[in-house]
């Protein structure tokens, strides 16, 4: 089974590197983008099996995600190239 997991900060969340990127972005002549928010995609494949979704709920929330200050979805199934 193919799982893909989102990892965003939560809104009121500084994000320093959003801030960044959006002023590298209107550097290079990239006009009009009021705000970047950066994030992170894990995709993870698992051997099928009961409760898929609540083991990657356990990942997500031990490790992959600071749930203090991220968000994080699952999205099961799509291929990925």
């Amino acid at each position: 089974m193919k799982a893909r997991v989102f990892v965003t900060l939560k809104s009121g969340v500084l994000d320093p590197q959003g801030q960044a990127i959006q002023g590298a972005l209107g550097a290079l002549g990239f006009d009009g983008v009021q705000s970047v928010r950066q994030g992170k995609v894990f995709d993870i494949e698992l051997a099928d099996g009961a409760d898929a979704e609540g083991r990657l709920k356990d990942m997500c929330e031990k490790l992959l995600a600071n749930t203090v200050i991220e968000n994080y979805r699952v999205e099961f199934g799509s291929e990925r190239s």
